[in-house]
Protein backbone atom coordinates (compact mmCIF):
# COMPACT_ATOMS: atom_id res chain seq x y z
CA UNK A 1 0.00 0.00 0.00
CA UNK A 2 1.20 3.40 -0.75
CA UNK A 3 1.12 4.69 2.61
CA UNK A 4 3.07 2.47 3.96
CA UNK A 5 6.35 3.62 1.81
CA UNK A 6 6.59 6.85 4.45
CA UNK A 7 7.91 6.46 7.02
CA UNK A 8 5.67 8.63 9.71
CA UNK A 9 2.54 6.22 8.47
CA UNK A 10 4.63 3.10 9.69
CA UNK A 11 5.23 4.46 12.54
CA UNK A 12 1.49 5.38 13.08
CA UNK A 13 0.21 1.75 12.26
CA UNK A 14 3.26 0.74 14.78
CA UNK A 15 2.65 2.80 17.36
CA UNK A 16 -1.73 2.02 16.90
CA UNK A 17 -0.95 -1.52 17.23
CA UNK A 18 1.29 -1.37 20.48
CA UNK A 19 -1.64 0.73 22.25
CA UNK A 20 -4.33 -0.95 20.96
CA UNK A 21 -3.06 -4.58 22.32
CA UNK A 22 -2.11 -3.30 25.27
CA UNK A 23 -5.13 -0.86 25.89
CA UNK A 24 -7.58 -3.27 25.41
CA UNK A 25 -6.63 -5.86 27.50
CA UNK A 26 -6.33 -3.01 30.48
CA UNK A 27 -9.94 -2.02 29.51
CA UNK A 28 -11.10 -5.29 30.02
CA UNK A 29 -9.79 -5.55 33.81
CA UNK A 30 -11.13 -1.67 34.36
CA UNK A 31 -14.76 -2.64 33.79
CA UNK A 32 -15.02 -5.98 35.61
CA UNK A 33 -14.01 -3.76 37.73
CA UNK A 34 -16.32 -1.18 37.47
CA UNK A 35 -13.44 1.54 36.78
CA UNK A 36 -14.33 2.68 33.29
CA UNK A 37 -14.05 6.46 33.85
CA UNK A 38 -10.19 6.16 35.36
CA UNK A 39 -8.73 6.02 31.71
CA UNK A 40 -11.04 9.06 31.37
CA UNK A 41 -9.72 10.70 34.46
CA UNK A 42 -5.96 9.87 34.05
CA UNK A 43 -6.00 11.01 30.43
CA UNK A 44 -7.28 14.39 31.69
CA UNK A 45 -4.69 14.01 34.53
CA UNK A 46 -1.58 14.07 32.29
CA UNK A 47 -2.81 16.79 30.46
CA UNK A 48 -1.49 18.84 33.75
CA UNK A 49 2.07 17.01 32.77
CA UNK A 50 1.74 18.08 29.32
CA UNK A 51 1.11 21.68 30.34
CA UNK A 52 3.74 21.72 32.82
CA UNK A 53 5.91 20.06 30.76
CA UNK A 54 5.59 22.61 28.46
CA UNK A 55 5.62 25.85 30.85
CA UNK A 56 9.27 24.41 31.83
CA UNK A 57 10.30 23.39 28.34
CA UNK A 58 10.33 19.74 29.03
CA UNK A 59 9.31 17.02 26.70
CA UNK A 60 5.70 17.00 27.45
CA UNK A 61 5.28 13.68 26.61
CA UNK A 62 7.61 12.15 29.48
CA UNK A 63 5.86 14.95 32.17
CA UNK A 64 2.54 13.89 31.03
CA UNK A 65 3.60 10.36 31.54
CA UNK A 66 5.41 11.11 34.61
CA UNK A 67 1.99 12.92 36.26
CA UNK A 68 -0.42 9.95 34.75
CA UNK A 69 1.26 8.02 36.99
CA UNK A 70 1.89 9.84 39.81
CA UNK A 71 -2.12 10.21 39.51
CA UNK A 72 -2.31 6.84 39.36
CA UNK A 73 -1.17 6.07 42.72
CA UNK A 74 -2.85 9.06 44.07
CA UNK A 75 -6.53 7.47 43.02
CA UNK A 76 -5.71 4.29 44.48
CA UNK A 77 -4.68 5.88 47.99
CA UNK A 78 -8.07 7.57 47.52
CA UNK A 79 -10.25 5.49 46.46
CA UNK A 80 -8.71 3.12 49.82
CA UNK A 81 -10.10 6.12 51.50
CA UNK A 82 -13.52 5.95 50.51
CA UNK A 83 -14.15 2.26 49.91
CA UNK A 84 -17.77 2.65 50.25
CA UNK A 85 -18.36 5.40 47.34
CA UNK A 86 -14.80 4.51 45.56
CA UNK A 87 -15.77 6.76 42.38
CA UNK A 88 -15.14 9.91 44.32
CA UNK A 89 -11.49 9.56 43.91
CA UNK A 90 -12.28 9.86 40.26
CA UNK A 91 -13.98 12.91 40.88
CA UNK A 92 -11.04 13.93 42.85
CA UNK A 93 -8.48 13.24 41.07
CA UNK A 94 -9.80 14.71 37.77
CA UNK A 95 -10.83 18.52 39.31
CA UNK A 96 -6.92 18.69 40.74
CA UNK A 97 -5.56 17.25 37.17
CA UNK A 98 -8.20 20.01 35.29
CA UNK A 99 -7.82 22.87 37.15
CA UNK A 100 -3.74 22.43 37.46
CA UNK A 101 -3.72 22.25 33.20
CA UNK A 102 -6.04 25.43 33.12
CA UNK A 103 -3.81 27.67 35.61
CA UNK A 104 -0.76 26.53 34.33
CA UNK A 105 -2.00 27.16 30.75
CA UNK A 106 -3.05 30.71 31.67
CA UNK A 107 0.18 31.50 33.02
CA UNK A 108 1.67 30.92 29.14
CA UNK A 109 -0.51 31.66 26.30
CA UNK A 110 1.95 29.71 23.98
CA UNK A 111 1.03 26.41 25.71
CA UNK A 112 -2.52 26.56 23.75
CA UNK A 113 -1.18 26.78 20.21
CA UNK A 114 0.73 22.89 20.69
CA UNK A 115 -2.32 21.12 22.49
CA UNK A 116 -4.25 19.92 19.73
CA UNK A 117 -2.24 17.78 19.33
CA UNK A 118 -2.62 15.93 22.79
CA UNK A 119 -6.93 16.81 22.85
CA UNK A 120 -7.07 15.33 19.98
CA UNK A 121 -4.20 13.10 19.05
CA UNK A 122 -2.05 12.94 16.28
CA UNK A 123 -0.49 9.59 15.66
CA UNK A 124 0.62 10.65 12.40
CA UNK A 125 3.17 13.01 13.91
CA UNK A 126 4.65 10.48 16.80
CA UNK A 127 8.20 10.47 16.96
CA UNK A 128 11.31 7.92 17.66
CA UNK A 129 11.04 9.20 21.21
CA UNK A 130 7.09 8.34 21.83
CA UNK A 131 7.43 5.25 19.97
CA UNK A 132 10.21 4.05 21.90
CA UNK A 133 7.96 4.73 25.35
CA UNK A 134 5.21 3.03 24.08
CA UNK A 135 7.26 -0.11 23.21
CA UNK A 136 8.66 0.22 26.96
CA UNK A 137 4.95 0.60 28.08
CA UNK A 138 4.00 -2.79 26.19
CA UNK A 139 6.86 -4.68 27.44
CA UNK A 140 6.25 -3.78 31.09
CA UNK A 141 2.41 -4.17 30.71
CA UNK A 142 2.92 -7.05 28.83
CA UNK A 143 5.08 -9.02 31.67
CA UNK A 144 2.68 -7.13 34.71
CA UNK A 145 -0.42 -9.07 32.94
CA UNK A 146 1.35 -12.48 32.48
CA UNK A 147 2.86 -12.88 35.76
CA UNK A 148 -0.45 -11.67 37.65
CA UNK A 149 -2.57 -12.63 35.49
CA UNK A 150 -4.06 -15.52 38.25
CA UNK A 151 -4.04 -12.94 41.12
CA UNK A 152 -5.30 -10.05 38.45
CA UNK A 153 -8.42 -12.59 37.81
CA UNK A 154 -9.48 -12.77 41.69
CA UNK A 155 -8.75 -9.44 42.81
CA UNK A 156 -11.38 -8.38 39.95
CA UNK A 157 -13.86 -10.38 40.63
CA UNK A 158 -14.03 -10.56 44.59
CA UNK A 159 -10.99 -8.35 46.42
CA UNK A 160 -11.96 -9.52 49.86
CA UNK A 161 -11.94 -13.36 48.74
CA UNK A 162 -8.49 -12.86 47.43
CA UNK A 163 -7.60 -11.02 50.37
CA UNK A 164 -8.80 -13.61 52.11
CA UNK A 165 -6.51 -16.25 50.54
CA UNK A 166 -3.22 -14.14 51.55
CA UNK A 167 -2.84 -12.03 48.43
CA UNK A 168 -0.91 -8.66 48.40
CA UNK A 169 -3.89 -7.06 47.12
CA UNK A 170 -2.94 -3.71 47.98
CA UNK A 171 0.53 -3.87 46.13
CA UNK A 172 -1.54 -5.49 42.74
CA UNK A 173 -3.48 -2.86 42.50
CA UNK A 174 -1.57 0.19 43.16
CA UNK A 175 0.84 -1.84 40.43
CA UNK A 176 -2.18 -1.94 37.95
CA UNK A 177 -3.20 1.70 38.73
CA UNK A 178 0.22 2.84 37.70
CA UNK A 179 0.39 0.64 34.65
CA UNK A 180 -3.12 1.97 33.47
CA UNK A 181 -1.69 6.02 34.12
CA UNK A 182 1.58 4.65 32.07
CA UNK A 183 -1.13 3.14 29.15
CA UNK A 184 -3.15 6.30 28.93
CA UNK A 185 -0.29 8.72 28.81
CA UNK A 186 1.45 6.60 26.69
CA UNK A 187 -2.05 6.63 24.21
CA UNK A 188 -2.55 10.24 24.04
CA UNK A 189 -0.34 10.64 20.90
CA UNK A 190 -2.94 8.15 19.60
CA UNK A 191 -6.29 9.45 19.73
CA UNK A 192 -5.54 12.69 22.41
CA UNK A 193 -6.65 12.70 25.84
CA UNK A 194 -10.18 13.59 24.80
CA UNK A 195 -10.50 10.27 22.89
CA UNK A 196 -7.91 8.47 25.13
CA UNK A 197 -11.12 6.36 27.02
CA UNK A 198 -12.27 5.21 23.71
CA UNK A 199 -9.70 3.56 22.54
CA UNK A 200 -9.64 1.30 26.20
CA UNK A 201 -13.22 0.95 26.96
CA UNK A 202 -15.37 0.61 23.87
CA UNK A 203 -13.40 -2.84 22.20
CA UNK A 204 -13.27 -4.12 26.26
CA UNK A 205 -17.69 -3.10 25.81
CA UNK A 206 -18.30 -5.00 22.65
CA UNK A 207 -15.54 -7.91 24.12
CA UNK A 208 -17.11 -8.50 27.84
CA UNK A 209 -20.61 -8.92 26.31
CA UNK A 210 -20.32 -11.30 23.08
CA UNK A 211 -17.30 -13.86 24.60
CA UNK A 212 -18.14 -16.54 26.45
CA UNK A 213 -15.01 -16.34 29.18
CA UNK A 214 -12.96 -14.00 30.26
CA UNK A 215 -9.80 -15.41 28.18
CA UNK A 216 -11.64 -15.24 25.07
CA UNK A 217 -12.87 -11.56 26.06
CA UNK A 218 -8.92 -10.47 25.87
CA UNK A 219 -8.33 -12.07 22.96
CA UNK A 220 -11.75 -10.48 21.45
CA UNK A 221 -10.66 -6.80 22.88
CA UNK A 222 -7.44 -6.72 21.50
CA UNK A 223 -8.68 -7.96 17.62
CA UNK A 224 -11.31 -4.87 17.70
CA UNK A 225 -9.30 -2.91 19.29
CA UNK A 226 -6.40 -3.71 16.24
CA UNK A 227 -9.13 -3.60 13.46
CA UNK A 228 -10.45 -0.12 14.92
CA UNK A 229 -7.22 1.19 14.82
CA UNK A 230 -6.13 0.32 11.40
CA UNK A 231 -9.07 0.75 9.92
CA UNK A 232 -8.70 4.13 11.34
CA UNK A 233 -5.50 5.66 10.36
CA UNK A 234 -6.12 3.95 6.93
CA UNK A 235 -9.61 5.88 6.61
CA UNK A 236 -7.80 8.93 8.24
CA UNK A 237 -4.98 8.82 5.46
CA UNK A 238 -7.31 8.34 2.44
CA UNK A 239 -10.24 10.69 4.05
CA UNK A 240 -7.86 13.41 5.17
CA UNK A 241 -9.58 13.07 8.61
CA UNK A 242 -7.96 13.52 12.23
CA UNK A 243 -6.84 10.21 13.41
CA UNK A 244 -8.10 9.79 16.84
CA UNK A 245 -11.69 11.42 15.87
CA UNK A 246 -11.42 8.44 12.98
CA UNK A 247 -10.54 5.64 15.45
CA UNK A 248 -13.01 6.48 17.93
CA UNK A 249 -15.73 6.50 15.58
CA UNK A 250 -15.01 3.25 14.19
CA UNK A 251 -14.41 1.63 16.80
CA UNK A 252 -17.93 3.42 18.34
CA UNK A 253 -19.58 1.83 14.86
CA UNK A 254 -17.49 -1.70 15.28
CA UNK A 255 -19.25 -1.42 19.00
CA UNK A 256 -23.25 -0.86 17.89
CA UNK A 257 -23.03 -3.07 14.72
CA UNK A 258 -21.93 -6.15 17.16
CA UNK A 259 -24.30 -5.47 19.76
CA UNK A 260 -26.83 -5.30 16.81
CA UNK A 261 -25.80 -8.45 15.54
CA UNK A 262 -25.73 -10.31 18.71
CA UNK A 263 -29.35 -8.89 19.69
CA UNK A 264 -30.59 -10.15 16.22
CA UNK A 265 -28.50 -13.75 16.79
CA UNK A 266 -30.67 -14.05 20.50
CA UNK A 267 -34.33 -13.16 18.60
CA UNK A 268 -33.19 -15.21 16.11
CA UNK A 269 -32.45 -18.47 18.59
CA UNK A 270 -35.72 -17.41 20.85
CA UNK A 271 -37.91 -17.45 17.95
CA UNK A 272 -36.06 -21.07 16.82
CA UNK A 273 -36.00 -22.93 20.33
CA UNK A 274 -40.22 -21.76 20.80
CA UNK A 275 -40.79 -23.34 17.11
CA UNK A 276 -39.15 -26.62 18.55
CA UNK A 277 -41.11 -26.37 21.48
CA UNK A 278 -44.14 -25.76 19.75
CA UNK A 279 -43.07 -28.76 17.42
CA UNK A 280 -42.79 -31.97 20.21
CA UNK A 281 -46.43 -31.23 21.33
CA UNK A 282 -48.04 -31.61 18.13
CA UNK A 283 -46.04 -34.27 17.52
CA UNK A 284 -46.65 -36.23 20.77
CA UNK A 285 -50.35 -35.75 20.05
CA UNK A 286 -50.45 -36.87 16.60
CA UNK A 287 -48.51 -40.36 17.50
CA UNK A 288 -50.84 -40.48 20.46
CA UNK A 289 -53.49 -40.55 17.80
CA UNK A 290 -51.90 -42.70 15.48
CA UNK A 291 -51.24 -45.12 18.19
CA UNK A 292 -55.01 -45.14 19.36
CA UNK A 293 -56.11 -45.86 15.53
CA UNK A 294 -53.79 -48.77 15.81
CA UNK A 295 -55.63 -50.21 18.63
Amino acid sequence: MEMLHYDFMQRAFCAGGLIAIMASILGVYLMLRRQALMADMLSHVSLAGVAGGAYLNINPTLTGFVVATLGAIAVEYVRRSYKTYSEISVAIIMVGGLSTAVIIMSLKQSINKGFSAYLFGSVVAVNETELLLMFVVAIIGGIFFYLFRRPLYQITFDEDTAKTNGLPVKWISLGFSVLTGMIVSAAMPIVGVLLVSALIVLPAALAIRIAPSFTSALFIAMSIGLLGVVSGLTASYQLSTPPGGTIALLLLFILITGLGLKKVVLIFSKSKAKNAADTIPRLSKETTISSFNKL
